[in-house]
Formats: structure tokens, C-alpha cells, sequence
């Protein structure tokens, strides 16, 4: 996976709560606590609050879709790989895990290979799809979607997703976010 120059990412410091613009520090304080530590993504994006909030409340939405965690977390993963961030892949291969999640699975997601559980392949070949067609989706990959047991809200949901984690790995590449020692062990 690529990454981007550094003569572009150093414009992007890891801030930290005195560093960071006044609107970034309670967004970081929260996700501090959430996490245990300051991700170093956060501390990048922070450079630009709106950025930031825009990010966490996008991805506040996606988590309260009516999508179940593993089916978002397949969205995300797809998405990730696809903008090739390496930091996103890390961090939902750890999710992933976390959800005790079929290692085969997860090492599908990660290789663009299709996956082993056929709802779970039609929720990726849509967001593919989605992506490449820029919404202009193939009926035939629609019918196969719904025909799994997606509904046209989750359609709209995956949507969302791919909007969120667009913002996620297009900011982490531009500002060179290297993976936390945290999430290492999944890079």
C-alpha cells in the first residue's frame, strides 16, 4: 500500500491536547478515554476540528444502523482496503478479532478475496459495487444484496458507511498516520 509523501504528511503534526486547536480537545480527551490512548490518527485529524467532529458524528450514525457489527465491520474493511489505509485495516482487523470473527474471514476482507459466508459476500460485492459504480449499481447486484436478507435501508446504511470510512482512510493517507503500537500486531 502506498503511502503518502512525506513533504505531505509533515504539514500534519500529532497534536495533543495542548497542541490541538481549542474546538479538537474535548473530541480528544473522549476518544483518549474511549481508547486508553491518543490514536495517532485523531491527533493528525485533529489539526482540523470540523474534520474531526464530522468523523466521529458520521461514524456515530453508522453505528446505529440497523447493519449488525459484523456486516458493518465487512463494509469497512472493504472500504479500507479498497482506499488502501493501512492504519483502518489494522484497527478493524483488531475489531474484527474482537468480534471473534472467522480468521478466514478476516484474511478475505483483507485480500479482496471473496468470502466464505454468502451474506456476508453479497454485502461486499454491493459495497464494491457501490464504490465502483459510484451508486450507479448493477440490478443484478442489488437483487443478489436483498435476496441475502438486506433490506433497502441497509442499502442506504452501507451508503453511510462508505461515506464515513472514505473520509477515515482518505485523511489517515493524507496525513501519513502511521498504525499505534496498539494495533501493530494487526498491520
Amino acid at each position: 500500500m502506498s503511502a503518502t509523501p512525506a513533504a505531505v504528511s509533515a504539514h500534519f503534526p500529532d497534536h495533543t491536547p495542548q497542541t490541538a486547536p481549542e474546538a479538537a480537545r474535548p473530541m480528544m480527551a473522549g476518544i483518549t478515554k474511549h481508547f486508553g490512548y491518543l490514536p495517532s490518527a485523531v491527533a493528525r485529524m485533529a489539526t482540523s476540528p470540523q474534520a474531526l467532529e464530522g468523523f466521529q458524528r458520521a461514524n456515530a450514525a453508522f453505528g446505529a444502523t440497523s447493519l449488525d457489527p459484523l456486516s458493518r465491520e465487512v463494509v469497512v474493511l472493504t472500504v479500507a482496503t479498497r482506499n488502501e489505509c493501512h492504519l483502518c485495516v489494522a484497527m478493524h482487523t483488531a475489531v474484527l478479532t474482537g468480534l471473534d470473527a472467522d480468521p478466514v474471514l478476516i484474511a478475505a476482507l483483507r485480500e479482496q478475496r471473496p468470502l466464505p459466508d454468502a451474506r456476508l459476500e453479497a454485502l461486499r460485492v454491493f459495497a464494491v459495487e457501490l464504490v465502483e459504480s459510484r451508486g450507479a449499481v448493477d440490478p443484478q447486484v442489488m437483487d443478489a444484496f436483498l435476496a441475502h436478507g438486506y433490506t433497502p435501508q441497509n442499502a442506504l446504511e452501507v451508503v453511510l458507511g462508505v461515506g464515513v470510512y472514505t473520509i477515515s482512510t482518505l485523511a489517515n493517507r493524507l496525513t501519513g498516520a502511521p498504525v499505534d503500537e496498539a494495533m501493530a500486531q494487526f498491520a
